[in-house]
């Protein structure tokens, strides 16, 4: 009998993000991240962030940025996952991640960030990934780290009062930079 674990990357379609994505990329990165529909994950911020993660101008802006591409993943004809990946000079930048929170915990996660490293590398030849996580995200920043992320201690300050990237339910909020060597 076979006991092992389904294929997550079965069936998956990569492809760039276009201006007909917007709306709907905008609705999988907030239940991935805020409100009730969130909870159903594990990478919710609904506890420490109130407020839109995102919104369709933020997403285009990504779209359209010729040093970026915003990967759609699809299952099924369906939007599940996406992400950003951004070339910056001898390092790529991953960002805008999101899973649609029913598929979190299935190993999609996994798959989609070694796509986006794999891309980084060859279509850039970044020798480094970067990233920024909410410091306080202990979960999140472990699940990184055991993709071979390292924190860095590095911190930038969370833009309290720009409500473009939420509303703050607590005073400690910063971003840590992660780093990752592609070999």
């Amino acid at each position: 009998m076979d006991t092992a674990a389904p294929d997550a990357s079965a069936g998956l379609v990569f492809r760039d993000a276009t201006d007909a994505d917007v709306d709907t990329l905008v609705a999988l990165i907030e239940s991935a991240y805020r409100g009730d529909s969130s909870r159903t994950g594990w990478t919710t911020e609904a506890d420490i962030l109130e407020g839109q993660r995102t919104d369709p101008e933020g997403v285009l802006d990504v779209i359209k940025s010729p040093d970026s591409r915003l990967l759609t993943v699809e299952q099924d004809g369906q939007v599940v996952a996406c992400c950003q990946v951004e070339h910056r000079g001898d390092h790529a930048y991953f960002g805008m991640f999101a899973v649609s929170p029913a598929l979190q915990g299935a190993g999609l996660g996994k798959v989609i960030i070694a796509q986006a490293e794999r891309l980084a590398r060859e279509t850039w030849g970044a020798t480094e990934m970067h990233m920024t996580v909410i410091s306080v995200r202990d979960d999140l920043i472990a699940w990184y780290e055991r993709r071979g992320y390292r924190r860095t201690g590095r911190m930038t300050p969370f833009p309290y009062g720009d409500e473009r990237f939420g509303i703050p339910q607590r005073a400690d909020l910063q971003f840590e930079l992660l780093v990752k060597e592609l070999g």
